[in-house]
């Protein structure tokens, strides 16, 4: 069986120098639900900012899908089938209601406005948020902006999801509704989270990204 996603020998330091990954390896396959934990600075959220060329490694490569990612042209194409959801709901969302951010990225694939929209309504109603249509999206609780955030990136029915801090901040309802819609979906992904029930009742492994960023130390994966 070929990984979803790979990464080899990837390193990455920001422009001020701190070294936050050093030669990590790491393979996803389809149905595996990693769970990434470590502490603060290691390098968690940069990356799922790599695996989606947010960023760029300083060496190393990524291969999603047997492609390697050579440019912005290649994680155009690959972010069709991942799922990035954000750790803060606000870097997700930006359209003036629920309907038009969960529209979105259908119309972005090529549905039809009307297609979007079904789809949108359908994920929506799976994630328990009937009637949140035509809220404004800035005027929703936390917990309501997260849920509309995953629901943005289901919408797309994505191959791949990459998950960060999913449930920080969220009340114990809430929590458990995202429990049991990723529960349900037959997708691979990457989880970030300091919780560690939270990864034991979603995740099949695992792994420590650790590392000590004030003498940067190179940062291992590790089983």
């Amino acid at each position: 069986m070929k990984p979803l996603i790979g990464v080899h020998n990837l390193s990455f330091a920001y422009p001020c120098g701190r070294c936050v990954l050093h030669h990590v390896h790491l393979e996803l396959y389809p149905g595996q639900r990693l769970g990434l934990v470590g502490p603060n600075g290691t390098g968690k959220t940069t990356l799922l900012q790599l695996l989606v060329g947010l960023l760029v490694p300083q060496s190393g490569h990524i291969e999603i899908m047997g492609r390697v990612m050579r440019g912005e042209q290649d994680f155009v194409r690959a972010r069709r089938e991942i799922g990035f959801l954000f750790q803060n709901a606000d870097d997700q969302l930006f359209c003036p209601t629920v309907l038009d951010d969960v529209a979105f990225g259908p119309l972005n694939m090529g549905y039809t406005p009307a297609e979007a929209r079904a789809l949108a309504r359908s994920t929506l109603a799976r994630l328990g948020l009937e009637g949140f249509e035509d809220r404004i999206t800035h005027k929703l609780s936390g917990g309501e902006k997260k849920l509309v955030s995953l629901a943005t990136i289901l919408s797309m029915s994505p191959r791949i999801l990459l998950l960060d801090e999913p449930t920080t901040g969220l009340d114990e309802s809430t929590r458990e509704r995202i429990i049991q819609v990723l529960n349900d979906l037959d997708v691979a992904m990457i989880v970030v989270s300091h919780e560690k029930e939270f990864l034991a009742r979603t995740t099949t492994q695992v792994r420590l990204l650790s590392g000590q960023q004030e003498d940067m130390e190179p940062c291992v994966l590790s089983g």
